[in-house]
Protein backbone atom coordinates (compact mmCIF):
# COMPACT_ATOMS: atom_id res chain seq x y z
CA UNK A 1 0.00 0.00 0.00
CA UNK A 2 0.99 3.40 -0.57
CA UNK A 3 2.14 5.04 2.38
CA UNK A 4 1.36 8.40 0.64
CA UNK A 5 -2.15 7.70 0.46
CA UNK A 6 -4.45 8.33 3.33
CA UNK A 7 -7.41 5.83 3.40
CA UNK A 8 -10.82 6.72 4.16
CA UNK A 9 -14.39 5.54 3.93
CA UNK A 10 -16.61 7.48 1.68
CA UNK A 11 -18.28 8.45 5.30
CA UNK A 12 -15.07 9.11 6.42
CA UNK A 13 -13.96 11.85 3.57
CA UNK A 14 -17.55 13.18 4.55
CA UNK A 15 -16.97 13.79 8.07
CA UNK A 16 -13.46 15.19 7.50
CA UNK A 17 -14.82 17.64 4.60
CA UNK A 18 -17.96 18.78 7.37
CA UNK A 19 -15.29 19.07 9.66
CA UNK A 20 -12.93 21.25 7.41
CA UNK A 21 -16.49 23.13 6.38
CA UNK A 22 -16.91 23.60 10.00
CA UNK A 23 -13.60 25.39 11.02
CA UNK A 24 -13.78 27.39 7.72
CA UNK A 25 -16.99 28.62 7.75
CA UNK A 26 -17.83 29.10 11.67
CA UNK A 27 -15.27 28.40 14.19
CA UNK A 28 -12.57 30.42 12.22
CA UNK A 29 -14.79 33.67 11.37
CA UNK A 30 -15.89 33.33 14.91
CA UNK A 31 -12.55 33.13 16.40
CA UNK A 32 -11.16 35.99 14.08
CA UNK A 33 -13.95 38.47 15.42
CA UNK A 34 -13.19 37.17 19.40
CA UNK A 35 -9.55 38.16 18.26
CA UNK A 36 -10.77 41.96 16.76
CA UNK A 37 -12.63 42.69 19.79
CA UNK A 38 -10.23 41.41 22.49
CA UNK A 39 -7.49 43.45 20.76
CA UNK A 40 -10.05 46.74 21.04
CA UNK A 41 -10.29 45.96 24.17
CA UNK A 42 -7.22 47.80 24.88
CA UNK A 43 -3.88 46.64 26.75
CA UNK A 44 -3.18 43.52 25.35
CA UNK A 45 -0.43 42.34 27.18
CA UNK A 46 -2.94 41.63 30.49
CA UNK A 47 -6.15 40.66 28.00
CA UNK A 48 -6.53 36.95 29.11
CA UNK A 49 -9.48 37.15 26.03
CA UNK A 50 -7.55 38.69 23.05
CA UNK A 51 -4.34 35.95 24.23
CA UNK A 52 -6.83 33.32 24.25
CA UNK A 53 -8.41 34.13 21.20
CA UNK A 54 -4.75 34.02 19.44
CA UNK A 55 -4.09 30.74 20.96
CA UNK A 56 -7.53 29.25 19.55
CA UNK A 57 -6.97 31.01 15.95
CA UNK A 58 -3.63 28.74 15.79
CA UNK A 59 -5.19 26.07 16.38
CA UNK A 60 -7.59 26.20 14.09
CA UNK A 61 -5.34 27.46 11.21
CA UNK A 62 -3.08 24.36 11.91
CA UNK A 63 -6.29 21.94 11.89
CA UNK A 64 -7.53 23.33 8.44
CA UNK A 65 -4.20 22.76 6.98
CA UNK A 66 -3.84 19.22 9.01
CA UNK A 67 -6.85 18.10 6.78
CA UNK A 68 -6.37 20.18 4.17
CA UNK A 69 -3.00 18.34 3.69
CA UNK A 70 -5.11 15.28 4.79
CA UNK A 71 -7.71 15.21 1.93
CA UNK A 72 -5.38 16.27 -0.95
CA UNK A 73 -3.71 12.72 0.31
CA UNK A 74 -6.87 10.67 0.64
CA UNK A 75 -7.75 7.42 -1.42
CA UNK A 76 -11.38 6.18 -1.01
CA UNK A 77 -11.57 2.51 -0.17
CA UNK A 78 -13.51 1.02 -2.76
CA UNK A 79 -17.01 -0.50 -1.81
CA UNK A 80 -16.03 -3.74 -4.01
CA UNK A 81 -13.14 -4.52 -1.55
CA UNK A 82 -15.05 -7.26 -0.13
CA UNK A 83 -16.67 -8.94 -2.62
CA UNK A 84 -14.21 -11.51 -3.17
CA UNK A 85 -12.93 -13.86 -0.12
CA UNK A 86 -10.13 -12.23 1.18
CA UNK A 87 -9.77 -9.60 3.83
CA UNK A 88 -9.23 -6.09 2.74
CA UNK A 89 -9.82 -2.08 3.51
CA UNK A 90 -13.24 -1.73 4.01
CA UNK A 91 -14.51 -5.02 5.22
CA UNK A 92 -16.50 -6.17 7.78
CA UNK A 93 -14.89 -9.17 9.16
CA UNK A 94 -16.73 -11.17 12.00
CA UNK A 95 -14.42 -12.96 14.19
CA UNK A 96 -14.41 -15.38 16.94
CA UNK A 97 -11.92 -15.03 20.47
CA UNK A 98 -12.57 -17.00 23.54
CA UNK A 99 -15.38 -18.17 22.59
CA UNK A 100 -16.97 -14.57 22.19
CA UNK A 101 -17.78 -13.36 18.50
CA UNK A 102 -16.85 -9.47 16.92
CA UNK A 103 -17.36 -8.38 14.25
CA UNK A 104 -14.67 -5.21 13.12
CA UNK A 105 -14.45 -2.80 10.83
CA UNK A 106 -10.99 -2.56 8.68
CA UNK A 107 -10.56 1.07 8.46
CA UNK A 108 -7.97 2.98 7.68
CA UNK A 109 -5.92 4.79 10.45
CA UNK A 110 -8.03 8.11 10.49
CA UNK A 111 -10.91 6.61 10.78
CA UNK A 112 -9.85 4.31 13.71
CA UNK A 113 -11.78 4.02 16.77
CA UNK A 114 -11.88 0.91 18.75
CA UNK A 115 -15.02 2.24 20.75
CA UNK A 116 -16.81 1.64 17.53
CA UNK A 117 -15.20 -1.50 16.55
CA UNK A 118 -13.67 0.60 13.79
CA UNK A 119 -9.82 -1.06 13.52
CA UNK A 120 -6.88 0.35 11.49
CA UNK A 121 -5.24 -1.77 8.96
CA UNK A 122 -1.83 -0.41 10.76
CA UNK A 123 -2.86 -1.98 14.15
CA UNK A 124 -1.69 -5.44 14.88
CA UNK A 125 -4.77 -6.84 14.37
CA UNK A 126 -5.96 -5.28 10.81
CA UNK A 127 -2.17 -6.95 9.79
CA UNK A 128 -2.87 -10.16 10.83
CA UNK A 129 -6.66 -9.88 9.44
CA UNK A 130 -5.86 -8.29 5.83
CA UNK A 131 -5.58 -10.71 2.81
CA UNK A 132 -6.56 -13.93 5.18
CA UNK A 133 -9.74 -15.80 4.32
CA UNK A 134 -12.64 -17.43 6.01
CA UNK A 135 -12.08 -20.30 8.49
CA UNK A 136 -8.48 -18.84 9.05
CA UNK A 137 -6.94 -18.59 12.57
CA UNK A 138 -4.88 -15.46 13.16
CA UNK A 139 -2.62 -14.86 16.02
CA UNK A 140 -1.45 -11.49 17.31
CA UNK A 141 0.42 -10.44 20.02
CA UNK A 142 -1.14 -9.04 23.00
CA UNK A 143 0.23 -7.50 26.56
CA UNK A 144 -1.61 -10.13 27.93
CA UNK A 145 0.18 -13.11 25.58
CA UNK A 146 -0.78 -14.21 22.31
CA UNK A 147 -4.78 -14.04 21.17
CA UNK A 148 -5.95 -16.30 18.32
CA UNK A 149 -9.05 -15.02 16.25
CA UNK A 150 -10.69 -16.99 13.97
CA UNK A 151 -12.72 -15.22 11.27
CA UNK A 152 -15.71 -16.61 10.88
CA UNK A 153 -17.63 -14.23 8.20
CA UNK A 154 -16.31 -11.33 6.00
CA UNK A 155 -18.74 -8.51 4.25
Amino acid sequence: MDTNKVFLTKEGIENLKKELQNFNEVRRPYTVERLANARNAGDLSENSDYTEAKQDLAFIDGRIAELEEVLGRVEAIKEDNCKHDKVDLGCKVKVEVNGEENIFHIVGEWEADPNSKKISHESPLGKVLLGRSKGEKVEVDAPAGKIIYTILEIE
